[in-house]
Parts: structure tokens; C-alpha cells; sequence
């Protein structure tokens, strides 16, 4: 049988099959995309891959060994991907299906974040800023009240100043947007963190731990910038220095922007 005649043999219940599988998948993928979820799968698919290679291959002992450990996946799934399952049964009972699966996305206007930093610094108001990179950060969106707004340094502002209901908790950033504010981040529990962080720079370390995200955390006592990444906080930044950082960590250039970041805190 070639290939022909086996396309012309397919019924209208295998595309119907077909059909519904590929749903699956497509409903599947949108349940892990933007969280930490989604790397979870590329490293499960990469296992089930290698797994297959060697049976190819005939490695049987190796077989072996991952035929004993396929006895618990399911159990594995169920514990790696909780919150993306709960998260897809609560779409399905709203009936909200629908979304894209992949949205473009446009690099963070660095220049605003800076200026916003440094205006808060400025007047001592305390601020938790958290950039999104490769690992999605829509778990913790979704503790926050969402906002889906275009950044800009005026509204970053308003967010954090003291008379904001949103002031308390962090903003996360997605691509040029703010997505969320408010949101409640996990604190470093490390006994090794100095006592004199507090929630703030505590949860800033935190997420960075978790993901690759990185933190901008205004201190309200000392009015100083500090930026988490990896784990790892680099203090007392000035607009020049955070502004360089930010770049070399983001992979990111200023754009839209001519002149200075002390030179736009003057005129404002």
C-alpha cells in the first residue's frame, strides 16, 4: 500500500479522530503557556524522545530503567503540572477556550522602567518591579489585580505612590506591558538573607530564584535601587548603572529615547 492509497483508505471518522487529538494538544499547549509549566514539557517531551531513541537503538538496559520509571509518570505529571490542571478546569467550566496560542511580544521600554525607578527612589516610596523573560510568570499574575497596560513611567509611578490601593505587592512586566499589580510573589526563606531586607527585597529574591525573572526593588527606608537575579542582589544602583544592567541582563537597547535618564528627571 503506498502513500496515496493510504490517504484515499482514511474515513471521515479517522479525521474526526485526528481532529480531536490535535485539540487536545492545542488546548493542552495554552494550559502550560507562560508559566514554568511550559520548560516542564519541552523537558518531559525531551525524556519521552530519548526514550524512544533508545528503543531504536536497543539499548535495553536503559529501556529498562526508564520502563520502571514510566510506572509512576502519571503521578509525576499530576504533581509537576497542578496548578497549570487546575487553572484548565476552571477555563473549562467558564467556557473560555478560546485564546491565542502564541501573542507577539515587544521588549520593555528599559528608559521607563529606569526613570520610574528613580523617581521612586527620589521620594523614598518602595517599589517591586518584575521583568518576565523565558520563564512565564502568569501564576503570580494571576494573584495580582490585571492590568494589560502599555509601560509607561507615569503609571508605574501612580502605581507604587502611597495613596494607590495597588501599591502594596509587585508589578510584573510582560513583554512592553504591564500585566499585573499587586501581585504576591514567593519570599525567600534563605537564613543566610540579612535581616535588614524586608517582604519586599525578600520577595524580589525570591521569584528570582524561581525563575529567570529579574527584580527591581526600591527600598522605602534608604531610597536605594537593587536588582535580584538568579538569586543574587546587586545593590545601590544609580540610573546609569541600573540602566546598564538592565540592558546587559535583558539583551535589550534603549529605544525612542535620545539623551540621558537624569536628563528626562530634570525636565519632569
Amino acid at each position: 500500500m503506498n502513500i496515496f492509497s493510504a490517504l484515499f483508505s482514511i474515513s471521515f471518522r479517522d479525521l474526526v479522530d485526528i481532529l480531536v487529538v490535535a485539540i487536545i494538544v492545542y488546548y493542552g499547549l495554552l494550559l502550560v503557556k507562560g508559566t514554568r509549566g511550559w520548560q516542564m514539557t519541552l523537558g518531559v517531551t525531551s525524556i519521552l524522545l530519548f526514550y524512544y531513541l533508545t528503543r531504536i537503538l536497543e539499548l535495553h538496559t536503559v529501556e529498562t530503567l526508564f520502563a520502571n520509571f514510566f510506572t509512576y509518570f502519571i503521578l509525576a505529571v499530576v504533581v509537576i503540572f497542578q496548578q497549570e490542571i487546575r487553572r484548565g478546569l476552571a477555563t473549562l467550566g467558564r467556557g473560555k477556550f478560546f485564546l491565542p496560542l502564541f501573542t507577539p511580544g515587544q521588549r520593555a521600554n528599559l528608559n521607563d522602567l529606569v526613570l520610574a525607578a528613580t523617581q521612586l527612589a527620589q521620594r523614598r516610596i518602595g517599589g517591586l518591579i518584575v521583568l518576565e523573560r523565558e520563564i512565564g510568570l502568569r501564576n503570580y499574575i494571576e494573584t495580582g489585580i490585571k492590568l494589560d497596560s502599555l509601560l509607561s513611567h507615569d503609571l508605574l509611578f501612580s502605581i507604587f505612590h502611597r495613596s494607590s490601593p495597588l501599591h502594596d505587592g509587585a508589578v510584573i512586566i510582560q513583554a512592553d506591558r504591564i500585566a499585573a499589580a499587586a501581585c504576591y510573589l514567593p519570599l525567600d526563606t534563605s537564613p543566610h538573607l540579612s535581616r535588614k531586607w524586608g517582604s519586599r527585597h525578600r520577595a524580589g529574591l525570591g521569584v528570582s530564584e524561581e525563575t529567570d525573572a529579574i527584580s527591581i526593588v526600591i527600598s522605602e527606608e534608604t531610597g536605594s535601587i537593587s536588582v535580584a537575579f538568579q538569586g543574587h542582589f546587586t545593590q545601590n544602583l544609580d540610573e546609569v548603572k541600573l540602566l546598564t544592567l538592565l540592558q546587559k541582563l535583558m539583551g535589550n537597547r534603549p529605544a525612542g529615547f535620545s539623551g540621558t535618564v537624569q536628563e528626562r528627571l530634570e525636565t519632569k
